[in-house]
């Protein structure tokens, strides 16, 4: 599970690169996984998790069906597709960015962005 983090880290630090030689570094301040607008993640991880389970269900459903309901059975992959934002590749990065949400920020400085843990909230 690390390195999917440190994977999604990375690719979430080229981004921000790429998005600050575009000229993008006005919002430093948002949170990592969200450059440019594209955030895959969920308001929070049961309901990410409940959307995986039910795309992927749906995927999986709409092939095993297939002996049973015949070619309408296939008429599930598009809601499961939906469920998961498009492809499951895009849930498992919607997965991370859910996760990292509020843990790690992106700061840009001199055409040069980095992921940096946010500061941990104090105990009132």
């Amino acid at each position: 599970m690390t390195d999917v983090l440190r994977k999604a880290e990375m690719a979430v630090t080229e981004s921000s690169r790429e998005a600050a030689t575009a000229g993008d570094v006005t919002e430093a301040s948002r949170p990592a996984g969200t450059a440019g607008g594209r955030s895959f993640a969920s308001t929070s991880l049961p309901r990410h998790l409940l959307r995986g389970a039910a795309g992927f269900g749906a995927l999986i459903g709409s092939v095993a069906l297939i002996p049973v309901l015949g070619l309408a059975s296939l008429a599930l992959a598009p809601l499961g597709l939906l469920a998961l934002r498009g492809c499951p590749a895009c849930w498992a990065i919607g997965l991370v960015q859910t996760v990292s949400m509020g843990r790690l920020r992106r700061q840009c400085a001199d055409g040069r962005c980095e992921l940096t843990r946010a500061p941990a909230a104090r105990a009132r």
